[in-house]
């Protein structure tokens, strides 16, 4: 069983104490992150270096993460396929437009919204995990995804702990 952190829009200008606590505490099962974009600045990943990572960046994104993080991208996680992209500039309904950019994968990773979304189309598991930061409206917490890879594909959406300093 392979287990998969999956984040976005993190908003973050570096590496900071907090984010970096809360990213331990909350992939410390997992082998492999997917970060679907926003993550502002590079340096937020250096939180995940002993883990794979796979990112593209997003709209908010600067110029350290434009160069060496693609707008979207197709990878492998055991036998299954992965899209994974931002989600800015596909419209309203980018859940619709995802089947154009990943038309044969087993799983379609996106951000963008910061709203949470796990659920599976004809078979096809779809996950948005929502925006790690606590960015939602009268302090909602922020959420993440966990995917396990084994003979099938599971996910589930968590918050983000608040963690006593």
């Amino acid at each position: 069983m392979l287990r998969a952190g999956i984040l976005s829009d993190t908003h973050l200008m570096g590496l900071n104490s907090n984010f970096f606590r809360l990213a331990q505490h909350c992939f410390a099962d997992c082998e492999v992150i997917i970060h679907a974009g926003d993550l502002t600045d590079i340096a937020v990943l250096q939180a995940f270096a002993d883990k794979q990572i796979f990112a593209v960046h997003g709209n908010m994104c600067n110029q350290s993460c434009h160069g060496p993080l693609p707008k979207e991208q197709t990878f492998q996680l055991g036998s299954f396929s992965i899209g994974l992209t931002h989600g800015a500039g596909l419209g309203l309904d980018i859940e619709s437009q995802l089947w154009d950019l990943f038309p044969e994968v087993d799983c379609m990773i996106y951000g963008h919204t910061h709203r949470a979304v796990c659920h599976k189309i004809a078979g096809t598991l779809i996950i948005n995990p929502g925006s790690f930061q606590q960015t939602g409206r009268y302090g909602a917490p922020g959420t993440y995804a966990l995917l396990e890879i084994g003979d099938s594909l599971q996910a589930a959406i968590h918050e983000v702990p608040r963690l006593s300093r």
